[in-house]
């Protein structure tokens, strides 16, 4: 698995070429929230669908 870095590298080449610096920044955290996510999923810490479904219609209702 490529490092930390190289992962990144990889991310920002795949952009376009008109990128800013915000875009960077962007797509830089969304994956870190997502990789942060994966791994408490990987640790059981997610919530089950039944869970979210009730969670989402009380929402919803209100």
């Amino acid at each position: 698995m490529a490092g930390v870095k190289q992962q990144a590298i990889q991310m920002i080449q795949a952009l376009p070429e008109e990128v800013t610096m915000d875009d960077v920044m962007a797509e830089l955290y969304f994956k870190m929230q997502v990789d942060e996510g994966l791994k408490e999923l990987d640790e059981g810490k997610g919530i089950p669908h039944e869970e979210v479904e009730k969670r989402m219609a009380r929402w919803l209702k209100e």
